[in-house]
């Protein structure tokens, strides 16, 4: 006997293919993580640790002077002439790379805040535009080495998500907020 989530959609059931607790447990699940790797990537660079080892996992993250290192690599010197990406080239070198000192301290709280409102499920929508955003920045000064669509997708592809389908109803703080207040319960919550 099929189960009531394989009903075609001219069945006579009126339950969705999903339960909606699952549905929203699971977009929190998927906001938490993402939320903690940025979180983690943060703390990476506030702290400059940044080997990983839990139990039989072991990675790094990127730390300020590794992040500048890869910037201005991926920019100047990959391929041999690096970016060929319109005003990129110019942007990094003469505004971001020329302010680092002020660039690594916005990256560096940018994904502490980011992964701290994706883990507490506070303005999640907006909180994963901006992660979005910032990880779209990547993907284009990765575009110019035919690397872009497969470079960090397991970053962007969530934040795609997270962005268009609110995410803090469970477990998080968007669901206590506005269930009091529903002239907030739209984007960015």
């Amino acid at each position: 006997m099929a189960s009531s989530y394989l009903t075609s959609p001219t069945s006579e059931s009126s339950q969705p293919p999903v339960s909606p607790t699952a549905l929203g447990r699971g977009l929190a699940a998927l906001r938490i993580f993402m939320g903690v790797v940025l979180f983690a990537n943060g703390i990476a660079k506030l702290t400059g640790v940044r080997n990983i080892e839990l139990g039989w996992y072991r990675g790094f993250l990127i730390v300020r002077n590794e992040a500048r290192n890869i910037l201005s690599f991926e920019v100047n010197e990959r391929g041999g002439t690096g970016t060929r990406v319109p005003f990129l080239k110019e942007i990094v070198n003469d505004i971001i790379l020329a302010n680092w000192d002020t660039f690594q301290w916005l990256v560096t709280f940018t994904e502490l805040g980011i992964g701290a409102l994706l883990i507490l499920g506070l303005v999640t929508r907006g909180a994963a535009l901006v992660g979005l955003l910032f990880q779209l920045f990547l993907a284009l000064v990765y575009m110019s080495s035919n690397r872009w669509m497969f470079e960090q997708p397991h970053e962007y592809v969530p934040l795609i998500i997270l962005a268009l389908v609110p995410s803090g109803y469970y477990w998080g703080l968007d669901g206590p907020l506005l269930r009091n207040r529903p002239s907030l319960r739209r984007w960015p919550f």
